[in-house]
């Protein structure tokens, strides 16, 4: 019986030769590669932000490397998430493989697009401070912080640092302060360390006014006044 694969042959995937060949040059390893195949998989069939559990079940890799993966494409400047609004109104997140393909084809280029040593270890700083990994929504807040608002490596640490200190562990906590040095003109980790001493200084200030105001020990009480 006459087998037709010709059909099955035309159930292809199209994706650039370069990703293949080129792959080691632009700092990707295999494991990265199958993950961005599988990504293009899903978003030819209209899954345009699949979890990483869904891209684990079909592969040999489990949620964790997925997650591990899909962080490094991000750190590496080689994937972002984006905005799109649907018909109705709602706004649907996906995932955009725009900068890979500019990397491999401009990877000639003098620029570098490799991360430095400093970027790098903020993203494992935030992972330490908040005891876990971060999300893709929280890489790419870090990028935006690095590449759009071009805010320096070390400010984002100290503004790290003032949060932990606060007890604010949170980004748009940290966003706060990173937006506020930002309208003081503070550009250097030394200036940020000032601010941030004037800043507990003022705050200790307003708590040991608001203590003497509710403490009753700080006025006389004529209820222990004794009779001579």
């Amino acid at each position: 019986m006459k087998q037709h694969y010709e059909r099955f042959m035309r159930d292809q995937l199209t994706f650039s030769k370069k990703l293949l060949t080129d792959y080691r040059q632009i700092g990707m390893d295999e494991t990265e590669v199958m993950v961005v195949l599988q990504l293009i998989r899903f978003q030819a069939e209209n899954t345009m932000f699949p979890t990483p559990s869904e891209m684990a079940e079909v592969t040999n890799y489990d949620d964790q490397v997925v997650s591990r993966s899909l962080r490094q494409l991000m750190q590496k400047h080689l994937m972002t998430i984006e905005e799109t609004e649907n018909g109705a109104g709602i706004v649907d997140e996906y995932y955009s493989l725009e900068p890979l393909w500019q990397t491999l084809y401009t990877k000639d280029d003098k620029k570098s697009t490799q991360p430095t040593d400093q970027s790098v270890e903020v993203f494992k700083q935030f992972e330490r401070e908040f005891g876990r990994v971060l999300s893709p929504i929280e890489i790419e807040t870090i990028n935006i912080w690095l590449d759009e608002d071009q805010y320096d490596v070390r400010l984002i640490q100290q503004a790290l640092r003032e949060a932990v200190l606060l007890s604010k562990l949170n980004f748009k906590y940290v966003d706060r302060i990173l937006q506020e040095w930002q309208k003081k003109g503070i550009k250097t980790v030394e200036a940020a360390k000032k601010a941030g001493k004037k800043f507990h200084q003022q705050s200790n200030q307003r708590t040991e006014k608001a203590r003497k105001r509710t403490d009753p020990s700080v006025y006389y009480n004529w209820l222990d006044e004794s009779d001579d």
